[in-house]
């Protein structure tokens, strides 16, 4: 396993590496600090995948580190498990300028880079955070319909022209969920339903 990690780890920091030499997004890099590529286990059994950046993210240069990222850590926590257990990343890896949200020409230049994230770490279970990162492999889906469900997809890694199953499970973003109750006790809600999904993707 800490072989697999290791391994997980070099293939991601050469992805990573591919965005900066291939000046993906070349406009949000200029205008960002720093690329915010992703953090946590490199062999996690779930991914979690947000927007993009905001400006507490793009100075530290990790996912979720605001406050949005202080309620993911509790739910993280209502669930036993800390960041060090999963993965966490955004679609977009630079931070759009006054926060703005990503634009589809740039949700749709990194998703590549996201697929093959995915294929390195292999994940049992995606859990998407809000509605642009649910939208990249839900399309015409609406969050508040389908919002704690997860769905089984595949997804073709462009490059490779390999197929990879995924289950995803959409959730509201945590930051929509600071400034409402309501979204708050049901973010709560869904995610406690983590592990038992998990079980089930692995019994199955």
């Amino acid at each position: 396993m800490e072989a697999r990690r290791k391994n997980n780890q070099q293939a991601l920091d050469a992805l990573q590496q591919d965005i900066t030499s291939n000046n993906v997004a070349e406009s949000l890099a200029k205008e960002a600090t720093q690329l915010v590529f992703g953090a946590g286990n490199p062999d996690a059994d779930i991914v979690f995948i947000g927007e993009a950046p905001g400006k507490q993210e793009d100075a530290q240069g990790l996912p979720f580190f605001g406050a949005a990222g202080k309620l993911l850590d509790e739910l993280l926590a209502s669930v036993s498990l800390r960041r060090d257990d999963v993965y966490i990343t955004n679609i977009v890896k630079y931070r759009p300028p006054n926060n703005r949200d990503p634009l589809p020409e740039e949700k749709k230049v990194f998703l590549p880079y996201l697929h093959k994230q995915l294929q390195i770490i292999r994940p049992s279970l995606v859990v998407t955070l809000g509605r642009h990162s649910m939208e990249s492999f839900l399309p015409n889906q609406r969050i508040s319909q389908i919002h704690g469900q997860p769905k089984r997809i595949k997804v073709s890694v462009s490059a490779e022209e390999k197929t990879i199953q995924l289950v995803i499970l959409p959730l509201y973003h945590p930051a929509a969920a600071l400034y409402n109750g309501g979204l708050r006790k049901t973010l709560l809600e869904d995610f406690s339903r983590v592990p038992e999904i998990l079980t089930k993707i692995h019994t199955t």
